[in-house]
């Protein structure tokens, strides 16, 4: 009975309100929206729309939760796409309920941002703020792009959270991406956002865009009833001289319909930044079988683009439980059932199945990527004439196993680097010609008030860039990783540590041992398999 009281208040409030946002994000980034502020209020609730749930505060390990005036999306999935709704309750009972549209665009290797994601910005005196950044706390602008080439000179005035540039010009027209970092409890995220700068114009289109519904939804009908279709497009920075949002029923328009049992009506509305969106809603007074094998088509045409979506209609269905359903639910545990107990077996053995696997097949076919090396190795570096242990590790053990039986190429410093050339720029070449970097984490690195040059380039590659993937080898117990610095809590965070123990020692040759496995199975693929066969 409380869920039909409550469907029955979304149905009320959702009926009225008008999405007054929309956000589009890519896969993969950090994503935060606020509902819009209202004087004094008690709380708010944030609903997904399309399934009318709660969206629950954050708990350990949520991806998507409320905090009172925002929804948090850390980070985004193209499953986020949809409607969300806020609900504003005031201390005298009343509610006011605003609509967020979120659209989340797949990344695609290659490709710049996304040309869907674009807030309009149509003041032509040269300021332009990033979109959004605000939503977000302590977060750091990294970059400025224009067209998705990086923005720099004279003209360009950066600020902490906008650009400006001087005497703007027609040429400067274009797409305005600024990209910055955002970092909650330790995980980091890049962000990034589009804005639409037109100097002069008094208008401008964008590719038009269907909110809703999605192309080849199904809705379910009854025969009989009545029903209304709608579709809401964004097409442009203010009001537009061809905007044409309509209602197709098998390629024919409605107007040439039967008038009795079909008809449209049409309204606009501006948005945020002076979107300018278009609604158009088809009322079919009267469902028929003929319907059920007809195509719906949303038409949206502005002076840029045309798109369309489709939706079929189909009754509800009638759910009986039989034999059939009994066979088809048996089988679908059994199914489950195994498929857990392949999980279980693979995370148990995933390891030794991997290097199983490239033994056998021996899958030499690599991509020329350009690098050099397998792996830069750094290494907290002793500044005495005695020898450690990590030092012979690194320059003994280390180069026997992954080069000697492995086939692996390293580059450590000391041995790779030539006297006389200029060591930041040997250190940094090394590591963009390198596919891995291995950090070997003892209390000598922790300790350590300035971290070495290559740390620092290390890091900003691997979290910043996304270029390098990281093996961390902990070669002493280090217990609580809260000494080291962040960027490094944040790896181990995300793919924990290799584990060098006190029995490694006793046949450190052996590439076998449970240790070096490990560690070949975070390298990449060797020009040559040899480690069983060499094994010692």
């Amino acid at each position: 009975m409380m869920g039909y009281v409550r469907l029955i208040f979304l149905s009320t409030f959702l009926s009225v309100s008008m999405t007054s946002e929309t956000f589009d994000a890519m896969e993969g980034e950090a994503l935060v929206i606020k509902c819009p502020r209202r004087n004094s209020f008690v709380k708010v609730t944030w609903y997904h729309t399309d399934t009318n749930k709660i969206i629950p505060a954050e708990e350990e390990g949520s991806r998507v939760f409320s905090s009172k005036l925002f929804l948090w999306f850390l980070p985004t999935s193209t499953e986020d796409s949809g409607n969300y709704t806020c609900v504003i309750h005031f201390s005298n009972n009343r509610t006011k309920s605003f609509n967020m549209s979120v659209q989340v665009h797949p990344y695609k290797k290659g490709v710049c941002f996304p040309s869907q994601i674009r807030y309009p910005n149509d003041t032509g005196r040269g300021k332009i703020v990033c979109p959004t950044i605000d939503n977000y706390k302590n977060a750091t602008l990294i970059q400025w792009y224009k067209d998705c080439k990086p923005l720099q000179g004279e003209r360009y005035l950066q600020k902490e959270k906008y650009i400006f540039i001087n005497n703007p010009r027609k040429e400067d027209d274009g797409h305005y991406t600024c990209r910055f970092i955002y970092t909650h409890k330790g995980n980091v995220f890049n962000v990034s956002a589009t804005r639409i700068f037109i100097s002069k114009a008094k208008h401008s289109p964008l590719p038009p865009q269907i909110l809703f519904p999605k192309d080849k939804d199904v809705i379910e009908v009854e025969l009989g009833a009545a029903l209304s279709l709608k579709c809401q497009a964004r097409l442009g920075i203010k009001k537009q001289p061809l905007d044409v949002v309509t209602w197709d029923v098998n390629n024919i328009q409605v107007k040439y319909l039967d008038f009795s049992r079909f008809h449209e009506e049409s309204h606009f509305f501006e948005g945020y930044e002076q979107e300018y969106y278009r609604e158009t809603t088809l009322h079919i007074t009267e469902i028929r079988k003929e319907d059920l094998q007809a195509n719906f088509t949303c038409v949206v045409v502005n002076e840029m683009h045309n798109t369309r979506a489709t939706v079929r209609l189909q009754l509800k269905a009638q759910y009986e439980v039989g034999l059939p359903n009994i066979l088809l639910i048996v089988g679908s545990l059994v199914l489950l059932v195994a498929i857990a107990i392949s999980v279980i077996l693979y995370q148990s053995f995933r390891v030794d199945i991997v290097l199983l696997y490239r033994e056998i097949f021996q899958p030499y076919s690599l991509k020329d990527d350009g690098k050099i090396y397998d792996a830069y190795v750094i290494y907290p570096r002793s500044h005495t004439n005695e020898a450690n242990f990590v030092e012979y590790f690194v320059y003994q053990i280390m180069p026997d196993i992954l080069e000697n039986k492995c086939g692996y190429k390293l580059c450590i410093y000391g041995r790779d680097i030539y006297p006389g050339e200029d060591i930041a720029s040997a250190i940094e070449k090394r590591i963009h010609k390198s596919r891995r970097l291995i950090i070997l984490l003892t209390h000598q690195l922790i300790n350590c008030k300035e971290p070495a040059y290559d740390q620092h380039i290390a890091l900003y590659n691997a979290l910043i860039q996304n270029d390098t993937k990281v093996i961390l080898l902990e070669m002493e117990t280090i217990g609580t990783y809260e000494k080291l610095q962040e960027s490094l809590r944040f790896i181990i965070k995300r793919q924990g540590t290799v584990k060098w123990k006190e029995r490694h020692t006793v046949h450190p040759q052996s590439s076998n041992s449970r240790f070096w496995k490990q560690v070949r199975y975070h390298m990449p693929l060797a020009l040559k398999s040899s480690c069983s066969a060499n094994a010692g």
